[in-house]
């Protein structure tokens, strides 16, 4: 089984010592080159819209770059799937254990995020510009009919798989590419993404993310869940705290840290 599982990074970073995995410089096309990483502005690609995709502008490279590949996968330089929660890079999935895996699913995601008190779309406009997932929602509707019941149940749903991460087969790999950036292209059609500044300019990544519910729901797609290996720790107490600031407060708290 031939197996990529792609590192979307910005900068420079401790990778995995695996062949199966290949940093990705995301953004490419407006930043100098890091030495030794794959650029994600060769053939065809999006690289120049990485302001408003986040990763997601490597996951475009992969599509049309790995396709010779059995399973194809997307990890973040500091967040990986892996065989247990840790902060160590010797938990990552290897081969063998992707394999294992996908012998009895089609597609791996990270377990889900628990919200508990609000819904996934409570959750994204409390911390989002309403007008992309606005516009999102109306792109599904109108060109995936039969994926509406799978949308009411993400927007219901007070749980998530996040960060753009899985790991499948590459004819499921295909058909939620052409999926996700089917979507994401028309919302970018429809809503002028330069007027954002911060976060909401990088809607496009953020509403990746529900899109991966979506389509795992109205696809009908077996998946297994798999914790995830985190290289940087997490201030829990503060990320709480800002959380419930966005939930409860008039202004908001920070997102995305």
């Amino acid at each position: 089984m031939n197996i990529k599982i792609i590192v979307a990074t910005h900068k420079a970073y401790v990778m995995p010592e695996n062949d199966i995995y290949l940093p990705v410089q995301v953004g490419a096309a407006l930043n100098e080159p890091i030495a030794g990483y794959t650029p994600d502005n060769t053939g065809q690609h999006i690289s120049a819209q990485n302001p408003f995709y986040n990763e997601l502008t490597a996951l475009y490279w992969a599509k049309y770059h790995l396709a010779d590949q059995d399973v194809v996968g997307l990890a973040h330089y500091r967040r990986y799937l892996g065989q247990r929660a840790s902060h160590d890079l010797r938990d990552i999935l290897d081969a063998e254990q992707i394999a294992m895996l996908l012998s009895d699913h089609d597609v791996i995601v990270p377990k889900k995020r628990h919200y508990y008190i609000e819904s996934q779309e409570q959750h994204y406009l409390n911390a989002h510009a309403a007008l992309p997932y606005e516009t999102m929602l109306a792109v599904v509707a109108e060109k995936y009919p039969q994926f509406a019941a799978a949308t009411t149940q993400m927007r219901t749903s007070k749980a998530a798989h996040l960060f753009n991460m899985s790991i499948m087969k590459q004819a499921q790999f295909q058909a939620y590419t052409d999926f996700v950036f089917d979507v994401l292209g028309e919302v970018a059609k429809r809503v002028d993404l330069d007027q954002y500044t911060g976060q909401d300019r990088r809607a496009l990544g953020f509403l990746g993310e529900r899109l991966m519910d979506v389509w795992l729901l109205g696809a009908h797609q077996n998946y297994v869940e798999v914790p995830l290996v985190q290289t940087e720790r997490t201030n829990w107490l503060d990320k709480g705290y800002q959380f419930l600031k966005r939930h409860f407060g008039k202004n908001g708290g920070k997102t995305h840290f």
